[in-house]
């Protein structure tokens, strides 16, 4: 190899010094290749089980949404295109988004989910806090707290209906004996009040696995970064701006998100069917139900609203993978 390099004149022994690298490259990125080939063999399995479970139906209610299907007879349809959604007619408009029971059972929805996920990461953060610290029995509170929400959401709310109940509930008891109340509340039949009794029920039961998520993204943080910051004289905001928000930003994200999708799921059935009552606190799903069992709504248009549904689950998962999950595979790359 000297020998042939000696032989080369300076032009030509440069042009083979400059395609090296090159060379390299393409071994390098045959190997990066292999090794996402690899991982795509090992994640196929998860990714059919997920079309078919998930995928499948979604595509069959987004196909069904655009056609003037029965629920008796679902294969004897015509499409329609977005009627079911919104159609603009000269005697007005129909469909789904023109339905003012629709968009007051989503405003419910949205007023529930926002106040139910507000309390829920405060209160699981303060319990993160507080198991954070070490003393007595800590691991058997660790595991105590997960009770409430390995509880079936059925049962919390049959449970959480009888503490609410005007007559023989614990709740009215409890403020009558404290004199915050003169006479017993219908938390259950007053609209108002049914929407604050799902709201406690839901964060009762979410809040425990919001805490031991946060407690878990605590543990990730050194003592010593404390210690440290203790030691050059910052203070408490310099240690919550600079160490907390920074590691924990991404936990309360992922964990907010989580309570999301899971209060808007709860609150769009099972807490709601048994604890409230009245179209005042009626959720999308259960409206969707009611228009289908009781009301004899047509199958496309149940369908659409299951489309409408979907979209902000859908959307929030699409902006979380974009904007945290890309940012902390940019921040790892960097690191």
């Amino acid at each position: 190899m000297e020998h042939y390099t000696k032989t080369l004149t300076p032009a030509q022994r440069a042009k083979a010094t400059a395609k090296a690298p090159g060379l390299a490259g393409r071994r390098k990125l045959n190997h990066q290749q292999r090794r996402a080939r690899v991982a795509w063999v090992l994640v196929a399995p998860a990714m059919i089980l997920l079309a078919a479970v998930a995928g499948w139906p979604l595509l069959r209610t987004l196909f069904y949404s655009l056609t003037d299907a029965a629920l008796d007879a679902p294969h004897e349809y015509n499409f329609v295109g977005l009627a079911n959604y919104l159609e603009l007619t000269d005697s007005g408009a129909y469909g789904v988004l023109a339905d003012p029971l629709w968009w007051q059972a989503v405003g419910n929805t949205l007023w529930f989910t926002g106040v139910s996920v507000s309390l829920e990461l405060v209160l699981g953060m303060l319990l993160a806090l507080l198991m954070n610290q070490t003393f007595r029995g800590q691991g058997l509170v660790r595991t105590a707290i997960l009770v409430p929400w390995a509880i079936p959401t059925i049962v919390t709310a049959k449970m959480w209906g009888w503490m609410f109940h005007d007559q023989f509930g614990v709740v009215n008891d409890l403020l009558l004996r404290v004199g915050l109340i003169d006479q017993p509340l219908a938390w259950i039949a007053s609209p108002s009040l049914s929407m604050w009794a799902v709201v406690m029920a839901d964060v009762w039961k979410t809040t425990p696995f919001m805490a031991l998520m946060l407690l878990a993204a605590l543990q990730l943080i050194p003592k010593d970064l404390y210690e440290a910051a203790r030691v050059d004289g910052a203070n408490a905001w310099v240690i919550i701006t600079r160490i907390f928000a920074p590691i924990m930003g991404p936990s309360l994200v992922t964990t907010g998100l989580l309570a999301f999708i899971g209060a808007w799921n709860e609150f769009m059935f099972a807490l709601t069917f048994v604890i409230s009552s009245g179209k005042r606190t009626v959720p999308v799903a259960i409206g969707m139900f009611q228009g289908a069992s009781q009301y004899e709504l047509p199958w496309g248009s149940i369908m659409a609203a299951s489309v409408v549904v979907t979209l902000p689950i859908i959307v929030l998962v699409l902006i979380f993978q974009k904007r945290i999950v890309s940012g902390l595979t940019s921040g790892a790359v960097k690191g």
